[in-house]
């Protein structure tokens, strides 16, 4: 998740003064973030309990999902299968959710990733953090095809001027 573009225009207009401000919605530009919603999903748990009746699959205990250079991490992932049972739909994460991807990170109590529209919706006292800069609200929706997100929830912003 990158912000350099967002975040380097932004420290520009804030001078040499670090900013911190609310609003109930922020939209986010994530410059570099496309993710290739194709790549292969590896996922390693503890435990696998698979659900033949319903389409699903529920992996828990330390719980890390791995497509390109992003990383999932959560207490529980349930894995809905598509229609024709082989290929995944959606992958909805519990129990305390941390998204990497090259050194930026997301946190949030839930998250929900809907693989076909590479949108991820984290809600649940969501922290957004890329080095020093941090963003903070309830709801954040990432469209991993756009490169795009929405901030929603009373949404704090706390940027460090300079900083990426």
């Amino acid at each position: 998740m990158s912000f350099k573009y967002w975040s380097l225009g932004l420290a520009a207009s804030l001078s040499l003064f670090a900013a911190h401000a609310s609003a109930q919605n922020a939209e986010i530009a994530f410059g570099d973030l496309n993710q290739d919603t194709t790549l292969p999903v590896e996922v390693q748990a503890d435990q696998l309990a698979v659900n033949n009746a319903d389409g699903t699959a529920i992996f828990s205990g330390n719980v890390r999902v791995v497509q390109g250079e992003m990383v999932m991490a959560a207490g529980e992932v349930l894995v809905k299968y598509g229609t024709d049972q082989k290929s995944i739909d959606q992958l909805v994460a519990s129990g305390g959710v941390t998204i990497t991807n090259l050194g930026d990170a997301a946190e949030a109590k839930e998250a929900v990733y809907t693989i076909d529209s590479g949108v991820i919706v984290l809600s649940g006292d969501v922290l957004l953090t890329q080095g020093p800069s941090a963003m903070a609200g309830q709801k954040l929706t990432i469209d991993l095809k756009a490169g795009t997100g929405v901030m929603e929830g009373r949404v704090t912003t706390t940027f460090v001027p300079g900083g990426n």
